[in-house]
This record gives structure tokens, sequence and C-alpha cells, in this order.
């Protein structure tokens, strides 16, 4: 049996095809959007209603998706309703026009059905298409729309005030005529007037841990969010309809409310005991009864004096100014019954197996994570819980078919890669189940909506939706729209009105942006910091540890720089910034690594820059080959059809780097080409990089150490000599440079391990496991990879931690000082950043504080523009242009 959908098939069929490599991690569509402004407006008829199930009740906003795949018209251009129900199409003459603008990224659309009286065919409705572009592509947008025989309508034009768009006057098409910022300040004030959070203990016979206060409050505010029977946001009832005062869309039917949203706790507060409580809940109908009714069970606040035999969960107050207890009221209806439901490891039991309690009122709970992270939920499962209270199986490896067997179980733990390779599967027992909750754990990792994890995990049938991360916000606000998506939380779920009400202010500068997002996050999400919440935990300090080159590694420092910048300039005037995008991208990863060291360096370092104009990298073979080797290196490379790290990395003549048998299949297609810059490809046009020196090679001896490892080395030894029995972690993104750092810190004296991406699931466990042990007898130093141990782990028998080099993405680092910097740490955290002065590092840092702010921002006070992973500006900070 296949293992899933062929990626290439799931790539070639992306609504924005190709991807642009500029935002190649995140998902395009933020890159599109951003910085576009309305040029105005064309009216066109919705055709085809006859055949659709969408309805439109007038003056609505709806969303567009194009369907290049249509057999009938390979322009066609869905339209979809609020609910992301399809009423039609774009008819033809229109999308004929508006289509090649779209797929070459020229504009955007977003539209309104205006409200007007059905005198002519029932098969077609009218449609304001507002377009937007940058200022630069005005021009070219507007000849191509009026060229094309669309009735065009400008600035200019005295019609254009007759726009119902939100970017012409600011007023929402409601009767009442609401501003949509009068909307969003009415859903701030309602949010503001809720009840503070209150403390919720967990039941005592299943949960043996006791909860800190924090988690008791998170254990509430979940069971509240999942118990609420409120509308969903932005709707509202009216004379016995329902009626979303954000796109108008009207409906007889209610809506069903919003069961889940982000636990956005900062990383190491234990979110995953406040997640097994919450679970633990789901086998206590009577409690979960009165839970739903509102009332306090219980005044006590810890919980000893209950039978620890019995389920019990209780309530203790927190600054309710005296207000009194309630009994709960048992006359209130009990949760419908559903699935009724040990530990599994591929089909082998680690805890013993016991059916579920009678009283069950709930099915099974499905945890999507990263496999790194299996050992962390498994080992608190162990930690938190009696043995066979709670049953939980790993769907992963050797796995059952039968969804009657995974139902047997109060917990499933799965991947999101499980999930990406079962998503096409008919006969998947975890798409036959309807979870009675599923909880995406790290769910970052879904922020490119595209990804077809991303479209696995959307395709999951479930009653409630959990997005659980410690960092909601990495590089960019469109990576929100990808958990909005999973939340189903309509219409800022639909790419459309996502761009025209968050992402498009945003990217403008807008504080309007700015506060929507503040007060989007505050309503669907709970944060809160280890500053505030966990008064008791030992401080974190984070030093910034300049060094300085050595004269060597200066000259060729600035040597490589200057021909960089060079390079840089030139692919900012190119006209083929995408092709070219790569070799950018290479020198920059060259330049970041003469920073670690040298010998992450080809001996012939110069032959890696073009010999005249950027261009002549589709001519050299060998260039090809060494930027191919650079990029290997980088843990931030994904292939972007699989949206994996690359499997055998191919790159193409036009600079862009595949898995193998992703660009192998993608060539053979009717019309070969690359699928980010559709330069024509044959087999013969692809190289393929020199086999990897073996672990042992890279680890020789090294005749001169680099400025940096003597910089580390001199820190370790004085912080052994400190304490000698203290553990340290030594993160890097370059693979190659922990196997460079074994030999001297073994000469040293050092007892060390290592954790990288090449290990699997098992070996991770082993080594995280064997760090634990203290030393003398166990190691001190533990060599770590950025990103495959910086998530999902607890790291807290260390106390130092050192970053060799930075990262551009300062949430990634963030996670990595969290792995040790958590609950269950008892000595103060020291976190070194090592910084080479007067390099791109000092400068990858400035870029490092905007995403921070962005990420402060959609929690806290307002600011401006958005920032994408790698853009022109930022390449510009990068080489001091």
């Amino acid at each position: 049996m296949l293992e899933g959908r062929d990626p290439v098939d799931v790539f070639m069929s992306l609504d924005r095809w190709p991807l642009s490599p500029l935002g190649m991690e995140e998902e395009d569509d933020s890159a599109a959007s951003g910085e576009m402004y309305m040029v105005g407006f064309v009216l066109v008829n919705v055709v085809g209603l006859q055949y659709y199930a969408g309805t439109i009740s007038g003056r609505e906003m709806v969303g567009f998706q194009r369907e290049p795949l249509n057999q009938y018209d390979s322009n066609a251009i869905r339209v979809l309703n609020t609910r992301s129900i399809q009423v039609g199409h774009i008819e033809r003459s229109a999308a004929m026009v508006l289509a090649p603008l779209l797929d070459t990224h020229l504009i955007t659309i977003d539209g309104i059905v205006p409200k007007v009286a059905r005198l002519g065919s029932r098969y077609k409705l009218p449609c304001q298409v507002h377009i937007f572009a940058r200022f630069e592509a005005f021009g070219i947008v507007k000849s191509a729309i009026t060229d094309g025989g669309l009735y065009f309508i400008s600035e200019s034009n005295p019609s254009y005030t007759l726009s119902e768009a939100q970017a012409v006057k600011e007023k929402l098409s409601t009767p009442e005529g609401r501003d949509i910022d009068e909307i969003f300040k009415m859903l701030d004030d309602k949010v503001s007037k809720k009840e503070e959070l209150k403390a919720l203990e967990p039941p005592k016979n299943i949960i043996k841990s006791k909860l800190l206060l924090h988690q008791k409050e998170g254990l509430w505010w979940l069971v509240q969010r999942e118990k609420s029977e409120e509308l969903p946001l932005f709707w509202e009832e009216k004379e016995g309809n329902y009626v979303n005062v954000l796109t108008n869309y009207s409906s007889d039917k209610r809506p069903e409310p919003i069961r889940g949203g982000i636990f956005a706790d900062d990383m190491g507060l234990g979110k995953t005991l406040t997640l097994l409580s919450l679970i633990a809940l789901d086998k206590c109908g009577d409690v979960f009864s009165s839970i739903k009714c509102g009332y306090l069970i219980s005044e006590r606040d810890d919980g000893l004096n209950e039978e620890e035999d019995t389920c019990v969960a209780s309530f203790s107050k927190r600054n309710r100014r005296g207000r009194d207890s309630r009994k709960a009221n048992n006359s209130r209806k009990k949760q419908k019954i559903e699935h009724p439901h040990t530990l599994q490891v591929k089909g082998k039991t680690v805890f013993s197996p016991d059916r579920r309690s009678g009283n069950s009122n709930s099915g099974p709970t499905l945890v999507v994570c990263p496999p790194a992270v299996f050992s962390s939920w498994t080992s608190q499962i162990e930690e938190h819980t009696k043995p066979g209270s709670l049953k939980s199986y790993i769907y992963y490896g050797e796995r059952t078919g039968d969804a009657n067997e995974l139902e047997k179980y109060d917990i499933v733990l799965t991947t999101y890669s499980i999930l990406a390779s079962e998503d096409t599967w008919i006969d998947s027992p975890i798409k036959k189940i309807e979870w009675w909750r599923v909880i995406l754990d790290e769910a970052h990792v879904i922020k490119n909506v595209n990804a077809q994890q991303s479209r696995a995990v959307n395709n999951l049938k479930a009653i409630r939706r959990w997005v659980v991360t410690g960092t909601p916000i990495q590089n960019n606000s469109f990576d929100l729209y990808s958990l909005m998506a999973f939340l189903r939380f309509e219409p800022l779920s639909i790419k459309d009105y996502w761009n025209s009400l968050i992402q498009r202010p945003l990217a403008q500068g807008d504080e309007k942006g700015v506060s929507r997002l503040q007060v989007l996050m505050s309503t669907m999400s709970l944060r809160r910091t280890k500053e505030k919440a966990l008064t008791g935990l030992p401080s974190k300090s984070i030093e910034t540890f300049f060094v300085e080159l050595s004269g060597e590694e200066r000259e060729i420092y600035d040597q490589m720089e200057s021909e960089a910048k060079k390079i840089v300039k030139q692919y900012i005037s190119s006209d083929n910034s995408m092709k070219n995008y790569w070799t950018v991208l290479s020198v920059i990863v060259r330049l970041r690594q003469i920073c670690v060291d040298l010998a992450l360096c080809p001996s012939d370092l110069r032959s890696l820059l073009p010999s005249n104009k950027i261009g002549d990298v589709q001519s050299c073979p060998q260039l090809l080959d060494k930027m191919l080797s650079a990029l290997q290196d980088d843990e931030g490379i994904d292939c972007p059809i699989c949206i994996f790290p690359p499997t055998n990395s191919v790159i193409t003549c036009c600079g862009h780097i595949f898995c193998k048998s992703c660009i192998l299949k993608t060539i053979k297609r009717a019309k070969p080409c690359c699928p980010l810059c559709r330069h024509s490809l044959t087999e013969s046009d692809l190289f393929f990089c020199p086999p990897e020196a073996s672990d042992a090679a890279n680890s020789g001896s090294l005749s001169t150490a680099s400025s940096k490892v003597n910089a580390l080395l001199k820190l370790l030894v004085a912080s052994r000599d400190e304490s000698p029995s203290r553990k340290s972690i030594v993160f890097s993104q370059f693979r190659k440079m922990l196997l460079l750092l074994e030999e001297p810190l073994k000469a040293a004296g050092f007892k060390i391990l290592r954790l990288d991406g090449s290990m699997n699931a098992k070996k991770r466990c082993q080594v995280i496991k064997t760090f634990d042990i203290p030393a003398p007898e166990g190691p001190t130093i533990l060599l770590a990879s950025l990103k495959a141990s910086g998530a999902g782990i607890n790291l807290t028998a260390a106390t130092r931690v050192y970053l060799v080099e930075p990262w551009w993405n300062p949430a990634v680092e963030e996670q990595a000082m969290d792995r040790v910097h958590r609950i269950g740490q008892k000595e103060n955290v020291k976190i070194v950043r090592m910084i080479a002065r007067s390099t791109i590092e000092e400068r990858i840092l400035e870029l490092q504080e905007k995403k921070k702010l962005l990420a402060r921002k959609a929690f806290r006070k307002k600011g401006s523009q958005d920032q994408r992973e790698i853009s022109v500006d930022d390449l510009r900070t990068l080489m001091h242009l």
C-alpha cells in the first residue's frame, strides 16, 4: 500500500502555484498579500448557481479560489460563501482575464455580492471583485484588465466610491452600517467583562500529581471553552435568524460553538500535564455535567481532603470578591456518551490495559505531535497518572488498521507526517473516527497551510479542537491563519477574509490590523508567561558573548562578504529573483559558517562565488554542487514540494533544491519545469551533492580550532571549574559542527553525548535518558541540533545553554532555551549566545528583534509592520546595503 498521496500531486494542485522561495518555509499567500493596495474593482457575474449548494443572502463578502485543474476551464475561479461552501464560478470572460494575474502573483482579489433584487436570472449574481496589487504593478494590472475587455473602475473613476470594499469606505455592509473596528471593539469589551480565571482541580483517582495554580486555572479555561454553548464570535441572533456581522451571512440554523482554541502558555509551564488533566475529566461524567453548568463544586485549594478513589474535580476561588460557591445543578442534562474507550508502542503494551470506566461521556483524544515529543507524553503519562487509569496507544510504525481498536483508548498519539501519509487512504482508521478531541502539540509545525500535513490535520473529524504551542507566531502573522483554518473559526478560516481583515492591514503598517489581531488572540487563546505564572521558577539570564575573529578568519570573511554584497545587489535588481534566490542563500550560509568555523566550508571557498554575474550558476555544475553542499549543512532548508528536509538532495540548473524523488516525479509531467521559477527542466539539468563524509571523518582532529571553538572551550572549562557536576547543552544548527566539537571536548576531559536530526525517535529517547544520569557517572555536555532538540523534550538536567550561532527565527532559539528553563528546573539557568563581532551574526540579531516584536504585539501592545522569513529588506539589513 502506498504511504499516502504523492506530495508532487498535492504541490501541483495548490491554489497558488508556484510558491515564492522568499517565503518558502511559510505560506506564500502572506508574501503575496503583503504591501498590496487596492487598485480598483470590476463588476462580474457569479454563474452556475443552480449546480452548487452554497447560498448568498445579499451584501455578503465572498471568497475566491483558483481551480486550474477544472476540466472545462483552466482559468476557472470558484466563488465561496462565508461557510466555505461553493456558490458558483466567476463568469468565463472575466476569469480569463483575472486568472493569469492571480497565477503570476501580480494581484490578489476579494469580493462582495451587493444586495440586489432577484429580477434577472436565478442562475447568476452580480459581484464586485476588488483587486489589490503592489504600487509598482498598478500600471501593468490596469492595462491587463482593460485590454481584457473588463470595465475597470479605479480611484479616478467617479463610480469608485460606490464600491462595497472595506478598503474604500471602511464600513461593513450591515443595515446598521457598523465599522469593522467597532465590531472588534465590541468583541474586546465582551471579552474584558468575562469572569476571571478560577482554579479547577483534576480528578484525584487519575491524576496523582498536584497541579500548580496556573495549571489549575488553565484547566478551568480549557473546560469552559469545551463546554461553551455561546454563539461563535461575530455571530448574532436577529429575528430568528443567525447573522455573521463581519460578512453579513445569514442562516436560520444556529452555528455550532467553537469548542477549543489556542493554548499558548509559555514553553515550560507544564501544558502537557494540564492537558492530561483535561483528558482525565472525560471519565467523570457527573463532574463534567456540573462544570458545564458553571458552578463552583468546592472551595478547596489543594484537593487533599477528597477521597482519592472517587472521580473528583473541584474549583477554588481567586479574587472573586466574596462570591459564594454554589452546588451543581444535578437536574441539568448530562452530556451524551460517545465511544467508550494503556500505552502501546508499535503494538506492544507499556502500561497495563484497563477498559474505560462505565461513566465515561466521551470518545478518544487524538494527540498529534512531532516524533521527538512522544517521549514527553509517554513519560508524563507515567509520571503524573495512576497506572492503568489512562490508556494510550502510539499510532506510529507498525500500527493497527482497525478504527474500533483505536476507540478503546483514551489517548492516541501520532505524528504530523503519519497523518500526511494517510490523508488520501480510504481505509485510514484515523480518518474514520470522529474524535472527541484533537490536540495539535507543537502546532506551529502547520504554519504553512498548503503543506500536506496541514491539510491532513484540517481534514480530521473532531468535536473539540485544540492548538497547543508556546510560539503561535514564529515569523509573521500569517502563521496564525493555518491555526484558524484548523479551528474552523469562520470567517477568518478563509484566506480571503484573513487577508482582507488582518493580513493586509498589518502588511501596510495599519495599526488597525494589530488591534484586530490583539482582540482575536485575547478571545481565542490563553497565554501566560513564566515570569508571571511561575514566581518560584529559578531565574533565566541571557548573555551575549562576542567573539573576535582571528586575522585569517577576518580576512576571509571580509573578502567573502564583499563578494556577497555584489551578488545580493544583483539579486535585488534582477528580474529573475526567484531563480537566483538559492545562489544568494548559499552565499549567506557560507558567511555564517565562516563566523563559526572555517572547517565547515570547503577548502576552495572562493570558488563558490560566480565569476561574473549571478546567472553563471546555470552553466556551472561544479558551482551547483558546492551550493548544494553549503545548503545541506543548514537545518533551515525544506523541499518546497513535500515541505520536509530534503532526502537525497538535488539542485536544479536554476538553483533550487528538492528531494530527488519529488523533483523527478515533477519533471515527468506533461510540461516539465521547475516548480518555483518554471524554468524548463530535464533530468540532465539536475545536480547531486557528493556523498557526505562519515561521522568519523567529520569528527577528525582540528589542526587549528576556530575562534568560536576556542571561546566555547574556555567557557565550558570555566563552568566545570565552578561546578564539576554541572551539565551544559551546546546548540548548533550545523550538524557538522556538532561532529567537529566532539574530539576537542573529549580531549578536554568532558563526557559528551550528541542529539541530532539523523537519529530516530527511539535513539533520541535513549540519549535524553542517558543525559539525565548525574555526573560524574553521566555525561556533562550534550551537543544538540537546534531544530531536532528544540521542541517537546525535557532537558532540565542542564543549567547552562550555549548557542554557537544565531538562527533567523528567534522562536526556534527560545524553544531550545525552554527545554532547560521549565517546570522541574531546580537551579538558575544561564544562556550564552555566541556572536562573531562585526559580522552578519550581529545583523541577524536585528532581524530577530523585529520578529519578536510582532509576537509581543499580538498579545499586548500595538506596533506596525510584520516580517517574512528573509525578505528583500532583510537581505539589505544582513549585507549592510
